[in-house]
């Protein structure tokens, strides 16, 4: 059976800004024949990258960010994201998750010990 991932928008940043925390989502990023990639997801890294970066290199995150499975968000999809007691974006991005019976990979704190979670602290 294929395992597939998801990587939380924290992790993405620190993949992209090639950071020491980089290297425990490099596997995870890179197969991207098992990555789902929630919508929510590709809306707080343009955001962040376009705020720090430019639009040019926002755009482009966001084309690299599509070599996965991009999720969009469905009523049945926010209706399961309700019922976690997490902020709206990281309850949607752990709903998908939970979908697609997928391992999240994040540093968010906000997952840390949830089930079919891989939490690694911030430094």
């Amino acid at each position: 059976m294929t395992h597939h991932n998801v990587v939380d928008s924290s992790a993405w940043l620190e993949y992209l800004a090639d950071s020491d925390q980089a290297a425990h989502f490099e596997a995870a990023l890179e197969d991207t024949e098992n990555l789902i990639i929630p919508v929510v997801t590709i809306y707080e890294v343009f955001k962040k990258v376009l705020r720090e970066r430019g639009e040019n290199e926002a755009l482009q995150v966001v084309g690299q960010m599509q070599s996965g499975t991009v999720v969009d968000v469905t009523v049945s999809l926010v209706l399961e994201a309700a019922r976690h007691r997490l902020p709206l974006a990281d309850s949607i991005i752990y709903a998908t998750a939970l979908q697609w019976e997928a391992t999240l990979w994040t540093q968010d704190a906000d997952f840390e010990g949830l089930p079919n979670v891989r939490f690694f602290p911030k430094l």
